[in-house]
């Protein structure tokens, strides 16, 4: 009895923590792709080539196994569901990644993954505007939400605006071109990249939003993912003919770093990225998968400073520590906003804290619910 009481802790365990896992996996990804994809830009890709390259390798991968593996659970396709997921590949992988790919090209990896930290406090405005969202301005949980989301906006103007002197690490205090020593970015391109990855972190946010949505009515996440990745790459080709014509050489792709950070990004970020979080968050929802955010950012720092030689300021680490922290206010905030979905023939938490609701198991092992009332009748149902 003793091994299988075990066995069983060990088992919950592991589901608790399988999440937290999947989502700590998911942001060492990003990371390794915004380091590659900032190499890829900075040798002079484009950025509407580059989201086109990296959705047809998506679909090439994920299309084989979404049709052998969701061949069984795979709902009928219906207008209204395609028009979803049509409005999802448009929203994430065209419009989130090109301005995300602009606004990098024109700052830093670690600044765009900083800047990525928003999302959440967005998500959390969205959802208040559209009355989705309980706020409860005498509540303090409530005043959490709204003070992480002004400190997460707050730290995102002092990475934009303010610099500050130079953090000195041993591995970049070597790097003395001017392009280095001004942080490779003005102040103009910090501010129009800003806003580039801003409007991106809210078409971001609307897609986890749709997504969770349509996760609904199509459970079938690996299929799911493919038809974004299919259609993401036909508007995306459409955008990057219209931006780029005239320019055939754009689209010449060698053995190289360009050609890694678009199957890297295509089998991680777009194909594996969007099944995983799909995954979670029918267990735990979209804002929990964007609450790990800031590991990533940390990650792409640390990575950017000894492959990229970017250099560290003060400014913008103070505005990514505020960041992080508005973040996790508006988290914990919101820790009573979402329970745990009752299963079907079992009694929820609330119910089993009810203090009027006792259980006791008879002689004959048969479970019985005696309902303690005010007027102290006694009621028993056999299970």
């Amino acid at each position: 009895m003793k091994e299988l009481a075990a066995s069983e802790k060990m088992s919950k365990l592991f589901n608790v923590a399988k999440p937290f896992a999947a989502v700590i996996f998911l942001q060492f990804g990003l990371a390794g792709m915004d380091i590659l994809s900032k190499v890829a830009l900075n040798e002079g890709m484009s950025n509407y080539v580059f989201v086109v390259y990296r959705h047809a390798i998506a679909t090439a991968v994920i299309a084989p196994f979404a049709i052998l593996l969701d061949k069984k659970t795979r709902p009928k396709m219906t207008l209204s569901i395609f028009a979803k997921i049509l409005v999802l590949s448009l929203l994430e992988p065209v419009i989130d990644q090109n301005l995300y790919f602009l606004g990098m090209k024109l700052t830093t990896a670690t600044f765009a993954a900083a800047m990525c930290n928003i999302l959440p406090a967005i998500t959390f405005l969205m959802a208040w505007i559209f009355r989705l969202e309980k706020v409860k301005l005498k509540t303090i949980d409530s005043q959490a939400k709204i003070v992480g989301t002004v400190a997460t906006v707050g730290g995102a103007m002092l990475m934009t605006l303010l610099r500050g002197p130079v953090i000195k690490l041993p591995w970049t205090k070597e790097i003395t071109s001017p392009e280095h020593q001004s942080g490779g970015i003005n102040l103009q391109n910090s501010i129009k990249g800003a806003i580039f990855i801003t409007v991106g972190c809210f078409s971001w946010s609307c897609f986890m939003v749709l997504q969770a949505i349509t996760l609904r009515t199509y459970p079938a996440e690996l299929s799911l993912t493919a038809w974004i990745c299919l259609l993401g790459t036909a508007e995306g080709a459409i955008l990057a003919l219209i931006m780029e014509r005239g320019k055939a050489a754009v689209w010449s792709i060698n053995w190289d770093t360009k050609f890694l950070a678009a199957l890297y990004s295509g089998v991680f970020c777009s194909g594996l990225a969007y099944y995983i979080q799909g995954v979670i968050m029918k267990v735990r929802g979209p804002v929990f998968v964007t609450a790990f955010n800031p590991l990533s950012m940390v990650i792409v720092a640390v990575l950017s400073s000894f492959i990229l030689h970017e250099i560290m300021y003060l400014g913008r680490v103070l505005g990514a520590i505020t960041i992080v922290a508005g973040l996790y206010l508006v988290v914990w905030g919101k820790r009573k906003d979402y329970e745990s979905p009752p299963i079907e023939g079992l009694p929820t938490d609330t119910q089993m804290m009810n203090k009027d609701t006792k259980c006791k198991e008879n002689p004959n092992h048969e479970a019985v619910t005696i309902n303690l009332s005010k007027e102290g009748t006694v009621s028993g149902n056999e299970v």
